[in-house]
């Protein structure tokens, strides 16, 4: 008679007397792979890797796999964090906090597992029943999902909490590139940094030092992606004189939390998306013009956005080839809420977006230009770029109350006096998923350009 599959161990039941457990878990928190000399073997070293499973609500536990390099590198690649996955015949041992488990995620277990390539097997979950019972908790955070500080709370205590240890619920706002680098000791390091957001606070640093950490977030969708951050280190930088976020070994990042309070923010998120808020917050933190040099044909500036999926900046000499100032007023001035930048119908008397942050505070609003240009040049055209106040009223040389109250042919011959120039135009370059070409342009000043530089540059960049 054949035997039956041996059954799964919950985490909860797990002890230090158990022969040959076998466990399932999806993974929530991976480390990378380090390497330690090996005391009984001289010139030989040790590999490691931590990672952290959990098969209920409430219950997670850390393992730590040991070997030769061969099999932990091997071993490590073989799954990523949200995968489920079965161990077999772990060793089953009290946690450390002195060493090693200090390092590690905090867990409810007293235990933790430990896997060698001599006796133990962990391999890909292949029982759909278990990974249909397992991804929910993928979307659980590992505290109580109303422990958290939200950005505001950060910013408002400043340097009371550099050195702790918190956690952060928080909307993904961008993505940086990763960096790499050689430390003075000839290691090779990696830093990605990626900007939050939430109701309070438009831009806030997350540091990742981590590969696991830096591929986990580098997959996430900005503006559509809430983040419960279990145990981010906070700490104050002094060359930015405020505060940052940084990822450690003891952090768990839960994607789109499945929670109230997530739920919320990410509504939030995606009507400051929708409504145009996050690029007028990205224009406030932009860099000074003046020290904008690199220059760009239209092909070149689409063609970096795809290579490169972090904003960048440029100038391009191109013809402002749409400016539609001639369609109706309400099309060019638009009136914002000055709180979340929400975009309201000009007679309104309150903000119309439910999840405002001042909702109980006096109404005050913003009005100004909030146009979409195109410009081309002779290798093509950057469609639907931003022009907005205070810029625009530079470039079109005119107020939002000058321009309201010109004629139909006023507008016409304002138009007129840009569409067919060539202007040097100061480009802020961005990724979106939500544009045809697949990036954004924001403007950050135009004027008719100089027929001697257009010359100058424009014969550079044909050779």
């Amino acid at each position: 008679m054949k035997m039956f599959a041996q059954a799964f161990v919950a985490i909860s039941e797990l002890h230090p007397n158990f022969t040959h457990p076998k466990v399932a878990g999806i993974v929530i928190g991976k480390s990378d792979v380090r390497s330690f000399p090996d005391r009984k073997n001289s010139g030989v070293d040790r590999f490691t890797f931590g990672f952290t499973i959990k098969d209920s609500p409430d219950f997670f536990i850390n393992v730590t796999a040991w070997g030769n390099d061969g099999h932990v590198n091997g071993l490590a690649s073989s799954f990523s964090v949200g995968d489920c996955v079965t161990i077999e015949n772990p060793l089953v041992t009290n946690k450390d906090l002195e060493k090693g488990d200090k390092f590690c995620p905090t867990t409810p277990s007293n235990y933790r597992l430990l896997v060698t390539e001599a006796h133990s097997r962990v391999s890909l979950c292949a029982d759909m029943d278990v990974i249909d019972r397992l991804l929910p908790l993928l979307h659980l955070p590992v505290k109580d999902s109303r422990d958290f500080y939200s950005l505001g709370d950060i910013v408002a205590n400043g340097q009371k909490l550099d050195g702790s240890v918190i956690n952060i619920l928080a909307a993904v706002k961008l993505i940086g590139e990763t960096k790499h680098f050689t430390t003075s000791d000839g290691r090779k390091g990696q830093r990605l940094e990626a900007k939050l957001f939430d109701d309070f606070i438009s831009s806030f640093p997350l540091v990742c030092w981590d590969v696991e950490a830096i591929q986990l977030v580098q997959a996430l969708v900005p503006r559509e992606t809430v983040l419960f951050i279990a145990d981010a280190k906070i700490s104050f930088d002094s060359f930015r004189s405020g505060m940052v976020a940084t990822v450690n070994s003891k952090s768990i990042i839960t994607v789109n939390p499945d929670t109230r309070e997530a739920s919320a923010l990410f509504r939030y998120a995606k009507e400051m998306s929708e409504s145009g808020a996050l690029d007028q917050d990205e224009m406030a933190e932009d860099m000074s013009v003046d020290s904008i040099s690199d220059v760009f044909t239209v092909s070149q500036l689409k063609q970096k956005a795809h290579e490169c999926p972090e904003v960048f900046f440029g100038i391009t000499y191109s013809f402002i080839s749409k400016l539609d100032l001639d369609s109706s007023v309400s099309k060019v001035v638009r009136t914002r809420c000055s709180r979340c930048k929400f975009l309201l119908t000009e007679d309104v008397l309150s903000c119309t977006n439910q999840l405002c942050p001042g909702r109980d505070q006096p109404f005050t609003a913003t009005v100004g230009f909030d146009l979409l240009v195109d410009f081309t040049d002779h290798t093509g055209t950057l469609q639907a770029c931003s022009l907005r106040s205070p810029v625009a009223e530079k470039t079109l040389g005119c107020t939002t109350e000058e321009f309201t109250s010109l004629t139909d042919d006023e507008r016409t011959a304002m138009k007129w006096k840009l569409l067919l120039e060539r202007c040097k135009i100061y480009v802020k370059i961005l990724p979106s998923t939500k544009t045809k070409a697949g990036v954004r342009g924001v403007i950050l000043a135009c004027s008719v350009a100089d027929p001697g530089e257009v010359k100058q540059h424009m014969s550079a960049l044909l050779h």
